[in-house]
């Protein structure tokens, strides 16, 4: 009698640890869901305004700071600008780096990010 009842409480235990696991594991995917969505924002507009802007001062002449944003065409632009102008052109990329980084973050998002403005 006494191995049955132990067995009742192992089973009562074992489907109560079970629930508990389940709503934590549950509650643990909405928390992880949530902190993705808002780290995805915050570094989609944070970081690409950082590397473009310091990229673009240190090594723009190479436009490599057009194709972090997405600019192919661009980038393409301003390696050619800078070989035809025998390296006169880098101060562009120069002038952008500095707009990128004094721009704020939501207003440098709107501008390079969703309505694609390939230069200054």
């Amino acid at each position: 009698m006494s191995e049955e009842n132990n067995n009742d409480a192992f089973e009562s235990a074992k489907e109560g640890a079970e629930k508990a696991a389940e709503k934590i594991g549950n509650e643990a995917k909405e928390a992880a869901s949530d902190i993705k969505e808002e780290w995805n924002t915050v570094t989609s507009s944070e970081n690409k305004k950082m590397i473009a802007g310091i990229v673009a001062i240190v090594i723009g002449s190479l436009g490599i700071h057009k194709f972090i944003l997405g600019y192919t065409k661009e980038g393409i632009i301003q390696i050619i600008i800078t070989f035809v102008t025998c390296g006169l052109g880098g101060i562009i990329p120069l002038i952008e780096g500095i707009i990128y980084l004094t721009k704020s973050d939501e207003e440098f998002y709107e501008t390079y990010q969703v309505n694609k403005k390939g230069w200054f």
